[in-house]
């Protein structure tokens, strides 16, 4: 499951005095850890088979691996959560569950799983005040090709204190491959993506993972195959002949073409010629 946060998505309002940071996107990377997917394999088989020992030393060799994505993440505590409950050890139990939620507040365990475990995180799942971390992230209505595109960016909650730093991954809809930035999280900032040129209305799509101080993916907000879109719309230059060098050719010429009346009329030599004559008879 990939409901891992609430995210708050909106138009975007007025931030003063927020820090800027203008985005260089660079090709995405997926980070794959076969060691961690192994060792998670070897320990459900612990599990189902009610060998706990194994199963937890599968589980902390998994720690071990390396950063995990967010899939491998939400499993790791799942399964500590349930050896915990195995073995009446409630307290662990619940503080493994408690992370469970805070990585996937939606979060259900499977039908399977004895009632020494599912009774622990029922408990917790129903908890009134249980407060899940939350990102905001607003963008600009109306916004269009060629000019930069502004996202702010909040943490809104975070009671774990695990939202370290982030990857923003772009694409423009069609595009075969994604890039990506990352991005240092705090309570308030804009973050800059580049302008994107085209001929014709395009949509920016998008989608974000968080991580811990250790690498771990502790936040997934939409999904390479149901990403956030950012309308930008085209604005077709002007025809030729309403260009700035145009209109000033053209002024030039009316300039030029009203002089040469205004000379006419006022310094051309008249066809009569002024004077008197006077005529005497002898």
């Amino acid at each position: 499951m990939r409901k891992a946060f609430v995210i708050v998505l909106a138009a975007c309002g007025s931030h003063a005095q927020v820090p800027v940071s203008v985005l260089a996107l660079h090709p995405a990377t997926p980070s794959t850890n076969p060691a961690a997917a192994e060792k998670l394999a070897a320990s459900t088989q612990a599990i189902t088979a009610l060998d706990l020992d194994a199963a937890k030393a599968d589980l902390d060799a998994v720690d071990k691996t390396g950063p995990l994505d967010h899939d491998e993440h939400v499993k790791l505590w799942e399964q500590r959560g349930i050896v915990a409950a195995y073995v009446d050890d409630v307290a662990g139990a619940k503080r493994a569950f408690d992370m469970l939620l805070a990585l996937d507040p939606g979060h259900f365990l499977s039908y399977y799983v004895s009632p020494k475990a599912t009774f622990v995180f029922e408990e917790l799942r129903n908890q009134k005040d249980r407060t899940p971390p939350a990102v905001d992230v607003q963008w600009q209505r109306g916004g269009k090709v060629g000019d930069p595109v502004p996202l702010d960016l909040s943490v809104v909650a975070d009671p774990k204190q695990f939202l370290h730093r982030a990857t923003l991954y772009v694409r423009t809809r069609g595009e075969p491959s994604w890039r990506a930035a990352d991005v240092t999280l705090q309570k308030d900032q804009r973050v800059v993506l580049p302008p994107v040129e085209a001929t014709k209305p395009v949509s920016l799509e998008l989608y974000l993972r968080a991580y811990d101080d250790r690498g771990n993916e502790v936040l997934t907000w939409a999904d390479p195959a149901r990403p956030r879109e950012i309308a930008l719309r085209y604005d077709p230059p002007p025809p030729w002949y309403r260009t700035w060098w145009a209109i000033t050719i053209a002024s030039g010429i009316v300039a030029i073409g009203t002089g040469i009346t205004v000379y006419e009329l006022t310094w051309a030599p008249s066809d009569k010629v002024n004077g008197s004559a006077s005529v005497t008879g002898s």
